[in-house]
């Protein structure tokens, strides 16, 4: 309760910002035609975006774990590698490239090439832990390939997919850097112009519920297609590994399209990073400057992680292991933030500072406590799917023969879900390590991030001067990406 009730701190904000107004004051800032046009194209982006993701994040795993793919293991590291990539990276890429991104297509296909690898690990995950035997069975009934996939495969598949889809959409609702370098108006976008104009307006308070109204949605329906049906097992299923399926004429075709999946996600940004540092006449390396302000992302990003991951543990375990009416809500005040931009999370622990807890003001502790609040939904899907396939049984064994709940939850469940804490760990890191808006308003005076290092340069249009910075960006992720890559490949 205590985690719900502090993640649902920027809501109260905004609701309190947007209840002091008039209902005519109400109507004349949200019934007009821009509003309109910038809810039509986050709508149309989450759509296109999700859709994209979700079928790219499921077709490649389905090739790397259940078909005779040639270098099956060196595809399963390639294809998670867009994670470290950040999405406003990815679009510096592309925008210094080529203009023609900068349209709804170039959007739906940038974000998408950043985002799917948030489908593509649990569901690689969800395979390796499926017991095998089950498609035998549907194979011996006479089902083919596909009816076997779809039937049997995708429904047990059901919680990866759709936990992976919806951490797609909620960071396409709070995407902001990526979306500005492509020109492509959103909520998010027009909530911190209207900051910039007016620091504190009513206005973009209540853009911003707006897109609260939208994450709500969101969690209600994947909450209903998810459904209240227990995966958890004792065993290990069948002994046996997973058939592999011949692509036989197609293995050209798949691999062709791998390979262009790759190009364009990882290809397109390494090849603009290494364009820039070589002929950018504002190129400039100052080693004691890169140096200090990777050593402040990588302690904010570390800090971050293991106190979002310790935060998602109590409220994890009440979802799974007391279900029922008040653990679903407490869980799903949880992702309410996440849908709301960075500046407005920042902007509403600015405010609270202020006025109740002042000398907490420009603190580290204060960035770290927007960083946990912003990504816990990130940490609450790993720790609830490791929890999930951890049977409650064993902890009630191990109580029965005189260990008391804490230890059985200690020696027995904890083994189990280690690594979902690394995989949360993991996945947070990424994400405060290249966070952005909320940093450049709660970073105390003086502390500078790669993120805030690169934008600075990179709004500027001093492309040289920002290849350094995302370059480093990118290396300071690919260990927790192959970290990611390595919870996923051992959950069986």
């Amino acid at each position: 309760m205590a985690v719900a009730a502090l993640t649902l701190l920027p809501l109260g904000f905004v609701v309190t910002t947007a209840v002091t107004l008039g209902p005519d004051e109400v109507r004349e800032l949200l019934f007009r035609d821009r509003v309109a046009e910038l809810l039509w194209n986050t709508l149309r982006l989450v759509f296109g975006g999700v859709l994209l993701s979700t079928v790219l994040g499921v077709a490649v795993a389905w090739l790397v774990e259940r078909s005779d793919l040639p270098w099956r293991p060196a595809w399963r590291a390639v294809l998670a590698a867009p994670l470290a990539v950040p999405a406003f990276v990815n679009g510096y890429g592309w925008v210094s490239l080529t203009h023609d991104v900068q349209s709804y297509w170039g959007a739906v296909l940038v974000v998408s090439l950043s985002y799917y690898p948030l489908v593509y690990l649990p569901v690689v995950a969800g395979l390796r832990s499926m017991d095998p035997g089950l498609e035998d069975v549907a194979r011996s009934l006479g089902e083919g390939a596909w009816s076997t996939f779809f039937r049997v495969v995708l429904p047990a598949l059901r919680p990866a997919v759709l936990g992976g889809a919806l951490l797609v959409a909620l960071h396409l609702l709070a995407e902001y850097g990526a979306l500005r370098l492509l020109n492509y108006p959103t909520l998010t976008t027009a909530i911190l112009d209207n900051y910039r104009s007016t620091f504190n307006g009513a206005s973009a308070s209540l853009l911003a519920g707006v897109l609260v109204m939208l994450c709500l949605l969101l969690l209600i329906g994947e909450l209903r297609l998810r459904g209240r049906r227990s995966l958890a097992r004792v065993g290990g299923g069948a002994p046996q590994p997973a058939g592999l399926h011949r692509l036989g004429a197609a293995t050209p075709w798949c691999l062709g399209g791998l390979l262009m999946l790759v190009a364009l996600s990882l290809g397109v940004p390494c090849a603009s990073l290494a364009r820039w540092l070589v002929v950018g006449s504002s190129t400039e390396f100052v080693l004691a400057d890169l140096a200090a302000t990777t050593g402040t992302t990588v302690g904010l990003a570390l800090a971050a992680g293991l106190l979002t991951t310790l935060l998602a543990v109590p409220v994890a375990w009440l979802a799974v292991r007391h279900r029922g009416v008040v653990a679903d809500l407490v869980e799903r005040s949880t992702y309410t933030a996440n849908a709301l931009p960075g500046i407005v999370v920042a902007l509403a622990l600015v405010t609270i500072s202020i006025r109740v807890v002042q000398p907490l003001y420009q603190t580290v502790p204060l960035l770290l406590l927007a960083y946990a609040i912003l990504f816990l939904p990130r940490a609450m899907v790993s720790v609830r799917s490791a929890l999930e396939l951890a049977p409650a049984r064993l902890d009630d064994v191990a109580h029965s023969l005189g260990a008391s709940r804490i230890g059985a939850a200690r020696r027995v469940t904890l083994p189990m879900i280690l690594p979902g804490l690394g995989a949360s760990t993991a996945l947070v890191f990424l994400a405060a390590g290249t966070e952005l808006t909320a940093t450049l308003l709660l970073a105390p005076t003086g502390t500078t991030t790669l993120a805030t290092a690169f934008w600075s340069r990179a709004e500027s249009v001093a492309y040289g001067a920002a290849a350094p910075y995302a370059l480093l960006l990118i290396l300071l992720s690919l260990p927790a990406t192959h970290l990611l890559t390595r919870y996923a490949r051992g959950r069986r």
